[in-house]
């Protein structure tokens, strides 16, 4: 199996850092995704690397190429498991400010307003900006001629995978997506 030389390796990284930098200056990491192509975690893309290189991994988009003496290898930015792994349940994101307003609205609204008995919880809660917000008030949909395109749930990303790791990897977007 071929592997990366370490002055390779060495070259790539600067002095004090193991990962090889981002254009941010941040160390390089990669999404690993599971068999069933749902996200799994963020690891590091020397363990991404070494998943390719193990056979345990196929690269689902690239970031580059690492260079050694001998062979060359696809540094992932998506990677994804050949075999699935079982994941124990998790825990339901609860809907806070934070977790709904991740897709980038300005505001929090009830489709069925907590004025009228909406209850705060995934089905009921959807973001919106400020002026759709304040034109809706506390009125349901159809009084105003309203509808929505989707039907609001929970989302199946963990918290984890928010819009923070979407901001660091715009790439990564389309696998996180609830």
């Amino acid at each position: 199996m071929p592997t990366i030389a370490p002055a390779a390796a060495a070259a790539a990284a600067p002095a004090g850092e193991s990962e090889p930098p981002t254009p941010g200056g941040q160390p390089a990491r990669a999404l690993l995704l599971n068999a069933s192509l749902e996200p799994l975690c963020v690891v590091s893309a020397h363990r991404a690397v070494v998943l390719v290189m193990a056979g345990k991994a196929t690269v689902v988009e690239s970031a580059g190429v690492l260079h050694s003496e001998r062979c060359v290898v696809v540094m992932p930015l998506v990677a994804c498991l050949t075999r699935y792994v079982h994941v124990p349940m998790r825990r339901p994101v609860p809907p806070t400010r934070r977790t709904v307003l991740q897709g980038g609205a300005d505001t929090v609204d009830h489709v069925l307003p907590r004025s009228r008995g909406g209850r705060h919880e995934w089905a009921n809660v959807v973001a919106a900006c400020v002026r759709c917000n304040h034109r809706k008030a506390d009125r349901l949909l159809h009084e105003i001629g309203w509808e929505l395109g989707f039907t609001p749930r929970a989302p199946r990303w963990s918290v984890a995978f928010g819009a923070q790791a979407a901001r660091a990897e715009p790439a990564w977007m389309r696998y996180l997506v609830a």
